[in-house]
C-alpha cells in the first residue's frame, strides 16, 4: 500500500501531539501509544496499492502548487461507530480540490480504497485506533472543544511493504 498524506505546521502538529497524550492519560486508546518511527499526525488524501508510472511526479507538482495549505479542525468523532476516533478537518474549497487532484493522478491505480474517493470520503486527523463509541463523550471531554487552526506544509507517501515514508514534493520535514 502507498499513500498520499498531508502533514502539519509544527503547532498544529504539537496540538493534535498533547491531544494524543491527554487521551493516553485518561487511559483511554491514543496514537500516542503507536511507537513506529513514522507515526505523526496527518491526513490522508489517497491509498493505493502501488503509484501508476509517473505519478510521483504529478504529485509532486499538485502538493508543491497547493501547500501551504490553511486547515482548522472541528470536532472530535468516532468514525463508523467504533473505529477511529478522529478530528474531523473543515473541508475548504482549497484541500477539496487538492483532494479530487490527487485522486485524479491516481487514476487507474489498483486497490484504490474507496472510502478516500471523493464524494466519500472524510478529512480528519486521527487521534486513536479502534475507538469504541460509548467513549465518544470522554475522548470529546478530554481533547477539548477547541478548533484549532493551522496549515498543512508538507507531503509524503507511507509504504506499507517497507513501513517507511518518503517526501512527495518540496520541502518535507524528518520524522
Amino acid at each position: 500500500m502507498r499513500t498520499v498524506e498531508l502533514l502539519c505546521c509544527p503547532v498544529l502538529e504539537e496540538t493534535v501531539r498533547a491531544a494524543w497524550a491527554r487521551l493516553a492519560g485518561a487511559g483511554l486508546p491514543s496514537l500516542a501509544r503507536h511507537g513506529h518511527p513514522t507515526n505523526r499526525p496527518h491526513l490522508t488524501l489517497a491509498a493505493v496499492e502501488a503509484f501508476p508510472p509517473g505519478a510521483v511526479d504529478r504529485l509532486a507538482g499538485l502538493v508543491d502548487a497547493a501547500l501551504p495549505l490553511p486547515v482548522r479542525l472541528e470536532r472530535v468523532t468516532v468514525l463508523d461507530g467504533s473505529a477511529p476516533l478522529v478530528w474531523l478537518v473543515r473541508p475548504t474549497a482549497e484541500l477539496t480540490a487538492l483532494h479530487g487532484a490527487v485522486w485524479a493522478a491516481l487514476d487507474g491505480a489498483d486497490g484504490q480504497r474507496p472510502w478516500h474517493a471523493p464524494g466519500n470520503w472524510v478529512p480528519h486527523l486521527s487521534l486513536a485506533l479502534r475507538f469504541r463509541d460509548h467513549d465518544r463523550r470522554r475522548a470529546r471531554a478530554v481533547v477539548g472543544g477547541d478548533r484549532p487552526e493551522g496549515r498543512f506544509v508538507a507531503a509524503r507517501s507511507y509504504d506499507g511493504d517497507t513501513r517507511t515514508v518518503r517526501p512527495v514534493g518540496g520541502d518535507f520535514p524528518a520524522d
